[in-house]
């Protein structure tokens, strides 16, 4: 069985990646996480002239999560796709005693906290946590909800696919089941596709954003880093941007 597995790894070619190639150019900004004061600086570096894709993930263990996403549903010309942390926060809306342990656990404690949501612990349950949903869903209101509910999973250019967390190298990106787009596939950071799609993508962080093996990896972990990162993508290249 090791020598049959061996061979195949043997026989299977190396992928070639022609560069990436946009239909017209535009900018993908990673992970922002309730940073809303970086993101608002990286805007201001990006040329104004081309669209912006954000990859989800604009909640959680910052600072200003409500504030980031009003900010962005106040601005439709920037597409924005969801992330497994908005994934949390509805699933948390729609049955908050069974999914919100989940997402108290990653994060949510401090969205919650930015509404003066307190007195909740990773090992909260039951009554207080969809007492909790419900002080949410009021001081949010349900037309923000349902703009993360319905928040598209993925955009296409020339042959770049954008989305949040990855997909699985050996299916069809288009095939992918939407939990595998929100929240990665174990094979996605170190199998390279043999199609040669790229995907620009966040979710995983990384030390440095990263353009190789068709992937360009934007999650540069701006919660804790400091530092929000955006490739601006040309018929002529990638430019990383980063504040």
């Amino acid at each position: 069985m090791l020598k049959s597995l061996l061979a195949r790894l043997r026989a299977a070619p190396k992928p070639v990646f022609e560069d990436p190639k946009p239909e017209a150019s535009f900018a993908v900004i990673g992970d922002i996480h309730g940073r809303l004061d970086l993101l608002q600086a990286l805007l201001e570096k990006l040329p104004g002239d081309v669209p912006v894709i954000c990859v989800g993930d604009y909640i959680d263990r910052g600072p200003a999560s409500v504030e980031t996403l009003r900010f962005l549903k106040d601005r439709p010309e920037i597409t924005c796709l969801k992330g497994n942390h908005e994934d949390m926060l509805v699933s948390f809306v729609t049955s908050p005693e069974e999914k919100g342990p989940r997402w108290i656990r990653n994060g949510g404690l401090q969205t919650l906290a930015d509404l003066g949501i307190r007195g909740l612990s990773e090992m909260t349950r039951g009554m207080k946590l969809r007492e909790a949903r419900n002080t949410f869903v009021n001081e949010v209101g349900e037309e923000l909800i349902d703009w993360v509910r319905e928040l598209p999973l993925i955009r296409w250019s020339g042959n770049i696919a954008v989305l949040h967390a990855g997909a699985d190298p050996a299916v069809p990106i288009e095939d992918n089941p939407a939990r595998t787009l929100i929240w990665g596939h174990p094979d996605f950071m170190t199998t390279p596709r043999q199609d040669g799609w790229w995907i620009a993508h966040g979710h995983t962080i990384v030390d440095e954003a990263v353009v190789a093996d068709g992937r360009i990896s934007l999650d540069t972990g701006a919660y804790a880093t400091g530092r929000l990162t955006a490739a601006v993508i040309t018929p002529d290249g990638i430019e990383l941007v980063s504040t």
